[in-house]
């Protein structure tokens, strides 16, 4: 059994005498230390991304078949699983197939590569992330659950917000 993050370890009441405080009880947060939120881990999520990621994302514009698009999806969002502490909704990044488009858009839950015009409306999240990918100083944007948006310089550096 494991409470408390200790295994085999029962934490039980303590009785705690004049504090005036409001009463702990075990398993239950007080209202001044709520639960981190789920979702990535920061520390991780800011480290430089490897160069065997970098080269993945931008294999997805060389106009692979539906399979290996998947394929290489579904590599893109366990590298991120396991060495970033959390997997982006989907990355926004240039375009280079050339026109009339401008910029693409990877769904990593739904492995959905979709190439965008200037015309197009991308959907939101990721229509806040465009700008940035059409600026060319990035190899990439990551957008996250919550509206977080970290742009991957080419240099594989995480810019943070």
């Amino acid at each position: 059994m494991t409470l408390g993050g200790h295994m085999g370890h029962i934490e039980r009441p303590r009785r705690i005498v004049g504090t005036g405080g409001p009463i702990q009880v075990p398993g239950l947060a007080s209202p001044r230390q709520a639960p981190a939120p789920a979702g990535p881990r920061r520390r991780e999520l800011y480290r430089a991304r490897s160069e065997p990621l970098r080269e993945a994302v931008t294999r997805l514009d060389a106009g692979l078949d539906e399979q290996a698009r998947r394929q290489l999806a579904e590599w893109i969002g366990e590298e991120y699983r396991t060495s970033y502490g959390g997997i982006p909704l989907g990355l926004v990044a240039r375009c280079y197939l050339g026109p009339p488009y401008i910029d693409h858009v990877l769904d990593l839950f739904g492995v959905i590569l979709r190439h965008y015009s200037p015309r197009e409306a991308m959907p939101e999240p990721f229509g806040q992330a465009r700008m940035l990918a059409r600026s060319g100083g990035y190899a990439y944007i990551e957008v996250y659950d919550g509206g977080l948006i970290l742009p991957v310089l080419p240099d594989r550096t995480v810019v943070r917000p």
